[in-house]
């Protein structure tokens, strides 16, 4: 990803903080529009298309779009700015009062002058400490907006939870293994119903094969199955990638799933990647993904939902 080079320093796309300044500065002009102030603002920091068009990890929204949104949306709560109408936002008084010192920097700690902006502060850390919720480090604030957290706190669970899933399988029995691909393919909509495909995933060790299962309901076409349950540190390497692709041959089909709860090689990589047949490679991170996904071998343990305005309800009236 390219970012502004400034006196010998990358700088990525600033977080809402930074921007405050220079959201503050746009609003002191007249009306905005946050897509068309993030327009004005990427170019004035030298952001690339790329950057312009990052979005959040859930998809959402725009990186960029978010943090001015969180920018403009503190700076509110500090009554640095208003919002005259649905979708504007524009300077107050107090706000082109701040301008008028010229400013280095809008950040948190200068909003902390205003009361109305500690008294927010205030009511959001109760109502987290009713709820249950710990309330978010400096670091964290300083550089992450709330949906940015979340993202990020979400990642840090899934990345618990897809370690557990893998111990779990190891733990557990090849029977199992094999039923839980059985339980993973159907849920991905493989196999018609769940007997047939475990009869036909049941016949394990048949030239290389563990088992077959019907790509769609009508078994037009079929996909073979290998799976190894292996340990982290043993990755499943080319010749047994090659050993796979045989049998494939042998069988007539050109379809073929290898999954395994370690890693493959590079050169299992690159070889599957190179030959004719459509084999596709599923480590135990890709399994465990998939899982997840689709919820096999988990449940759902707190869901959190986030509301935001509904535009449609406030329009332009009855």
């Amino acid at each position: 990803m390219e970012h502004l080079v400034v006196r010998g320093k990358l700088l990525p796309i600033p977080d809402y903080q930074t921007l405050m300044l220079p959201v503050l500065r746009l609003a002191a002009e007249g009306e905005w529009r946050v897509p068309k102030a993030a327009e004005q603002i990427a170019d004035e920091f030298g952001l690339s298309d790329e950057e312009r068009e990052e979005v959040l990890p859930s998809g959402r929204q725009r990186v960029l779009h978010n943090r001015i949104h969180w920018a403009k949306f503190y700076m509110s709560k500090a009554g640095l700015i208003e919002s005259p109408k649905r979708g504007v936002f524009r300077a107050t008084a107090e706000g082109k009062s701040v301008l008028a010192n010229n400013p280095t920097n809008i950040d948190n700690d200068t909003l902390k002058a205003y009361p109305a902006f500690v008294e927010f502060q205030e009511a959001s850390a109760s109502g987290q400490a009713k709820e249950g919720i710990p309330e978010a480090q400096p670091t964290t604030v300083s550089s992450a907006t709330p949906e940015e957290q979340i993202d990020a706190a979400q990642a840090v669970l899934h990345s618990a939870l897809s370690t557990d899933l893998l111990q779990r399988i190891l733990d557990n029995s090849p029977i199992f293994f094999e039923h839980l691909i059985v339980d993973l393919l159907v849920a991905m909509g493989y196999g018609g119903t769940h007997e047939n495909a475990a009869l036909k995933l049941g016949k394990s060790g048949d030239n290389g094969v563990d088992g077959v299962i019907d790509e769609d309901r009508l078994g037009l076409d079929r996909i073979y199955v290998q799976a190894k349950r292996y340990a982290e540190t043993n990755s499943v390497q080319r010749p047994e990638v090659q050993g796979f692709v045989g049998s494939l041959v042998g069988f007539g089909a050109n379809k073929g799933v290898f999954v395994t709860t370690s890693t493959f090689s590079s050169g299992a990589r690159q070889y599957a990647e190179q030959i004719p047949q459509r084999i596709i490679l599923i480590d135990g991170a890709r399994l465990t993904d998939l899982m997840i996904e689709h919820d096999v071998g988990v449940r759902i343990s707190r869901a959190i939902k986030i509301k935001r305005i509904d535009e449609d309800f406030f329009g332009d009236g009855i």
